[in-house]
């Protein structure tokens, strides 16, 4: 009989993409297993999980909003409702095993499986763990996580440091430079800037750029810009026509690995994915936490690259005037690029999927075994 295993969370990509990584990784390991998905209805894996071929069940639950107390009045009987409704999945699914990667659905499914015997594992991606992590990590058999010093969180004997799960298609960097130059149209003899504040945009990275286009032309530089969903119709009003020839901007890269493999530097946020895939391209990195995350966890994951300097870092607050003069200086500094690119690149970890599936199928065929006695 085919082992099942349930996998919950999401809300952003940083954990879709883990879940749909360990999925996958699950299945190249044995392609008979059997993968549920439990997501939040509403949020953004109901559509991108099945996007991706398998199927999900979405809870009706959602997050404390700090910012209006009195819509949280529901929230208790949210997640009753949603703690009954995954204990009838897992009644009707019968998973060997669970996974938690994050986001607003993890915790009632983690909770209901805990109560009924299913073994599980939390993939953890900051450095920094989020209340309900931390009180599920307490009967989770097995802690996954991307950073050092994670026995602050949860128990030491749980640990195991495994590195986030990355896009592979998009480190894959070695030999395209004169690919990526060709591509976004610009000369690959020439010091490029990548900046990237993720899909939706860094509004105060992106300012900082506008405000600063004549100081870059001058350094006779190239940027590659990505400003996000949110930002590009305006930048691009504020451009005209009058947008230099050497600074591309885009609103989405689809192709991240030509962008990080024709990047001499790489400005952007701290999200624990974009960490994890900037570890492996090896390039000098200025990080912009953005200030409005949970626990202020992005400040805390690019600290956790600064302390070993593997990374500089500025404040949002810092960078509208900071910004531009600290990557300048940076690109004319080859000692500190050589210093920066050579520290992150220790902290890098491949293959982060598959080790944590091999986990979970750990923890799977033992209870199978534990069913069978």
């Amino acid at each position: 009989m085919s082992k099942r295993i349930i996998i919950s969370g999401g809300g952003t990509g940083g954990h879709i993409f883990p879940a749909l990584a360990i999925a996958q990784a699950l299945q190249k390991i044995d392609a008979k297993i059997e993968i549920l998905f439990v997501g939040a209805l509403g949020r953004m894996e109901m559509e991108k999980i099945p996007a991706a071929g398998y199927k999900i069940i979405g809870l009706d639950i959602a997050g404390i909003q700090r910012t209006a107390i009195w819509k949280n009045i529901t929230l208790p009987f949210k997640l009753l409702k949603s703690v009954w409704h995954a204990r009838n999945i897992i009644k009707a699914f019968k998973p060997d095993a669970a996974v938690g990667v994050g986001g607003y659905a993890s915790g009632p499914l983690l909770l209901a499986a805990r109560g009924m015997g299913v073994p599980y594992l939390i993939q953890e991606q900051n450095s920094y763990a989020g209340l309900t992590n931390k009180w599920l990590g307490k009967q989770a058999q097995k802690i996954c996580v991307a950073f050092d010093g994670m026995e602050a969180y949860f128990p030491a004997e749980k640990i195991l440091v495994t590195g986030n799960p990355v896009r592979k298609e998009s480190v894959a960097i070695e030999g395209k430079k004169a690919e990526a130059a060709k591509f976004f149209g610009l000369d690959s003899t020439k010091k490029t800037i990548l900046l990237t504040g993720g899909s939706l945009g860094a509004r105060t990275l992106n300012q900082a750029f506008l405000a600063s286009l004549d100081a870059l032309v001058a350094a006779d530089v190239q940027v590659i810009w990505q400003t996000g969903k949110t930002y590009f119709s305006t930048i691009t009003s504020s451009l005209g026509a009058k947008c230099p020839q050497q600074i591309k901007v885009m609103e989405f890269l689809n192709r991240m690995d030509l962008a990080y493999a024709l990047a001499d530097v790489i400005i952007s946020r701290a999200g624990a994915g974009t960490i994890a895939e900037l570890c492996l391209v090896k390039k000098p990195v200025i990080l912009v936490p953005s200030p409005n995350v949970a626990e202020d966890h992005q400040t805390k994951n690019a600290h956790a690259l600064v302390k070993h300097h593997a990374a500089l870092m500025l404040s949002d607050a810092q960078a509208s005037t900071d910004l531009i003069p600290m990557v300048l200086s940076l690109l004319s500094n080859a000692d500190e690029c050589h210093a920066l690119s050579e520290n992150i690149g220790r902290l890098g970890k491949r293959n982060a999927d598959e080790v944590i599936a091999k986990e979970v199928l750990v923890l799977a065929v033992h209870r199978k075994e534990a069913n069978d006695v």
